[in-house]
């Protein structure tokens, strides 16, 4: 029976459940606890952790929270800022992190958040992974760092072009986009900045929808959920092909 997890990660209207300041800080404690036993560190560094988000009001709740849980277990913070789920997982491999974490509640509403966990090579936890976590959870026994131990926090400035630089290279050297007409709807959400800039380096002209998040327009009315704005766009722009993306731009 799950307590905590989801078929996601774990998620919850802001401020109620598992996504109360206090659930969340206890949850960074045990999933730093199971990874800092399970994935030890090598060398003399202390264990990283690497976190992003979409553009929720509510992640400026719970990205301090999981800071401070991972922080008490002497765990070493790289704060990534607004950034697409997958940029997360590959940034979590690339950092040689022991754990990523990307706070989102996907295309859900803006009164939702969630959090999804990476392992060391960037991949999801398995179902056993996140039951051993949830027996920690409910143990009401984690030990913390002495004093002299815990971790620093630190955010990193250019995490957005080392994703865009990655999803660069994964198209054709030698091929553009010159001569197309692309329209992107981001949803407001966590590719609001990066996605334009992706397809406009790539030599596209690039038509942007959506992409002045204020913490309360993600995903509304727009995005992948809701295509209708796209449609009319590229109909409008004569555009070749529009792209809509979803809150933590992973589809």
């Amino acid at each position: 029976m799950r307590r905590l997890f989801g078929t996601d990660g774990v998620r919850a209207e802001a401020n109620t459940k598992a996504m109360r300041p206090d659930a969340i800080l206890k949850l960074a404690t045990a999933v730093g606890s199971y990874f800092t036993t399970h994935h030890p560190h090598q060398g003399e560094h202390r264990p990283i952790v690497v976190i992003g988000k979409d553009t929720r009001l509510s992640g400026y709740m719970v990205e301090p929270a999981l800071t401070a849980g991972f922080i008490s277990l002497g765990m070493d913070v790289l704060l990534l800022g607004p950034l697409p789920t997958p940029a997360v997982a590959l940034l979590t491999h690339s950092f040689r992190a022991q754990l990523g974490v990307m706070i989102s509640a996907s295309h859900n509403p803006a009164k939702d958040n969630g959090i999804k966990f990476f392992g060391p090579e960037g991949l999801k936890l398995s179902d056993i992974q996140e039951k051993a976590i949830e027996d920690i959870y409910f143990s009401d026994d984690i030990p913390l760092a002495h004093a002299s131990s815990m971790g620093k926090a630190k955010r990193i400035d250019d995490a957005q072009g080392r994703y865009l630089e990655f999803v660069k290279g994964s198209f054709p050297r030698g091929l553009r986009l010159d001569n197309l007409k692309v329209v992107v709807d981001c949803a407001n959400g966590a590719a609001y900045k990066i996605a334009p800039r992706l397809y406009w380096e790539l030599g596209a002209e690039v038509i942007i929808l959506n992409d002045k998040p204020d913490g309360h327009n993600i995903n509304k009315q727009c995005g992948a959920t809701h295509v209708e704005g796209l449609q009319k766009a590229v109909l409008e722009h004569k555009a070749d092909v529009g792209f809509a993306l979803d809150g933590d731009a992973d589809r």
